[in-house]
């Protein structure tokens, strides 16, 4: 399998406990403090890092660290959004899909000395 394939499915499993650690407070620690929710989100985002450290290092080998950013970002909003809808209850918003254009957009431009060679 291929560097690049490996990287982006360990940054998008990262990027499930990333959401999850940054969001999933709201939904089920909301009648809890704050710092609470803080313990249990640094706890949930260390699974994220131990995946997302080893993700890039290897990345790093066949992308650039402009390129990787630019994969997390959309990885980011491809798992915000159902996780959102599905965990948050909050309603789809055509703005998700202008969101992620302007984003497929930046990864064209990013990528663009690989794709056209």
């Amino acid at each position: 399998m291929s560097s690049l394939i490996i990287t982006v499915c360990m940054l998008t499993l990262s990027n499930v406990f990333m959401t999850f650690a940054w969001y999933g407070h709201l939904k089920y620690f909301h009648s809890k403090t704050w710092v609470i929710a803080a313990l249990v989100s640094w706890g949930i985002a260390l699974f994220e890092y131990l995946l997302q450290v080893p993700a890039n290092r290897i990345g790093y080998e066949v992308a650039s660290a402009g390129q990787l950013k630019i994969i997390q970002e959309a990885i980011s909003l491809t798992v915000f959004i159902p996780f959102s809808m599905y965990i948050l209850k909050e309603p789809f918003r055509t703005d998700y899909i202008w969101a992620g254009l302007c984003l497929l957009g930046a990864v064209f431009f990013m990528f663009r000395n690989k794709i056209m060679v």
